[in-house]
Formats: structure tokens, C-alpha cells, sequence
């Protein structure tokens, strides 16, 4: 599992999107913004942050590191915004911590990313199905004169709705995605030429790895996978469908 560590202070919302993360202080002297498990989207998105940044990683991209972060009932008692508190107080528990990048700021167009690291960008949010990628709401940060991918909870849409009946590893892997929206969209064709070698990258063993990651009591049971074993099973057998059939969803591709 990631590393677990305790918030000891609340410092300030981030009023951004729905979610309200927020900064905080934890046990280990570091700051981070915090996604709560209390906010509208629930685990599932939690979960999504972790997959996304153990596959970023494989593939060579920038991710800020990730911690559980373990949310005592105090911390919301000395929350004077009202709003801050019901959401402190819905999150007791394990919440997620992104390192906080100081000083960073949101990637403009003005400055130049290499080809190969655009389109392995692009590969990534088509095969996780991520939506949340245009040039809207890039979430995308300069640091150090480096790109930082962040905000990855839109992606891995399918968990909302494995639970249905029609659900399945191979309709996922069937779904198109769509570039025209993607801030990287003009690096469509190289992203098909890398296809090759960055599903190379990925397999069942990788893919266990990053899922080992996530914390139990994130992996919401259903019917279908009954228990924190089953669910990851499940997140694996998405995902390999998808790269076993790539020829529908690969920017470029004939789907």
C-alpha cells in the first residue's frame, strides 16, 4: 500500500471543481493537497488517482507521489467554514495526500513539450478512457521546467457501473476514445506509432503491482467482486482487455 501517514492540521481549501481538496499539514512535515473521501465522487476516484499515477510512472511521465492519508474527527471541530467541516467530518478516515508542488502553476501552451512525452500522454488517457484532459482543464503543471500530470479522477469511467449487468472487461476494451478535445490532439499519430512499446511496458505483473497500492478499505465490493482481492482482480481484467485489444481506442487507430 502506499504510505500512510496523519494529518495534523488543516490549512486551506483549494476551491477548485466540486471536490473541494484542500491543503493540509501531516506527521511527516510535509504539505499536500488532500482529496477527501467524503467529497461528492467518492473512493472511486481516490482509487483512480493511485491507478493512474502507478501507470503514469511505468511509462516514464511525472506524477507528484502519493500517501494515505489517515483523518482524525478533531481536525473538522476547529474547522470554522461550515462547508470545510461537513466534509472534514464525512472524510474521518483514510483520504488520499498529493505532495504539494510549491511553486508550481498551470502548463500553458507557451511552453514547448517534447513530442514523445505528449503523445505518451495522450496514449495513457486513451487506454484509462480519462476525459479530463482538454484544454479546458489540462491538469497539467510546470515545475522545475518539467510537466507534472495531476487530477485523474475522471479516468477508469467503467468502475462507476461494473456492477451492471451489462458491464464488461471486453466492452471496455471496445470504447473509443475521442482526441479531438485532448491538449495533445496534434500528437495523434505518434501516439499510434508508440502503441507498440508502451503496451510492451504494461502486463499482468505490472499491473498487480500498481493495484497493490491501493488501499483495502478504497475498493468498494460488489456482487460481481466481493471483496478488496476481487475488486482489484477486476481493475486488472479492464485493463489488460484493453491493451489485449488496443485497435479500437489507440489515438490514430482504425476505430
Amino acid at each position: 500500500m502506499i504510505d500512510e501517514i496523519q494529518a495534523t492540521r488543516y490549512v486551506a481549501p483549494l476551491r477548485e471543481g466540486g471536490s473541494l481538496p484542500g491543503l493540509v499539514e501531516a506527521s511527516d512535515y510535509g504539505i499536500y493537497v488532500a482529496k477527501f473521501r467524503g467529497a461528492g465522487q467518492g473512493l472511486k476516484v481516490l482509487v483512480a488517482e493511485v491507478i493512474l499515477a502507478g501507470l503514469a510512472r511505468r511509462l516514464g511521465l511525472r506524477v507528484p507521489e502519493l500517501r494515505a492519508l489517515q483523518l482524525d474527527a478533531a481536525i473538522g471541530r476547529y474547522e470554522a467554514d461550515e462547508e470545510v467541516q461537513d466534509l472534514l467530518t464525512a472524510s474521518v478516515g483514510l483520504n488520499l495526500a498529493v505532495d504539494f508542488l510549491p511553486g508550481s502553476f498551470g502548463w500553458d501552451p507557451a511552453f514547448p513539450v517534447g513530442p514523445e512525452e505528449a503523445a505518451t500522454v495522450l496514449w495513457l488517457d486513451a487506454l484509462t478512457a480519462n476525459v479530463d484532459r482538454s484544454w479546458r482543464n489540462p491538469n497539467l503543471l510546470l515545475w522545475h521546467r518539467q510537466l507534472w500530470l495531476i487530477d485523474h479522477g475522471a479516468a477508469l469511467y467503467f468502475h462507476h457501473s461494473w456492477a451492471g449487468a451489462a458491464a464488461s472487461p471486453e466492452r471496455f476494451a471496445r470504447q473509443p476514445y475521442d482526441t479531438a478535445d485532448h491538449v495533445f490532439a496534434a500528437h495523434t499519430h505518434r501516439a499510434q506509432a508508440a502503441d507498440a512499446e508502451l503496451a510492451g511496458r504494461l502486463d499482468a505483473d505490472v499491473l498487480t503491482e500498481i493495484l497493490r497500492a491501493v488501499p483495502d478499505e478504497w475498493l468498494e465490493p460488489v456482487e460481481r467482486y466481493p471483496d478488496p482481492a476481487a475488486v482489484r482482480a477486476g481493475y486488472r481484467d479492464y485493463l489488460l482487455a484493453r491493451l489485449a485489444d488496443r485497435s479500437g481506442w489507440v489515438p490514430g487507430g482504425s476505430g
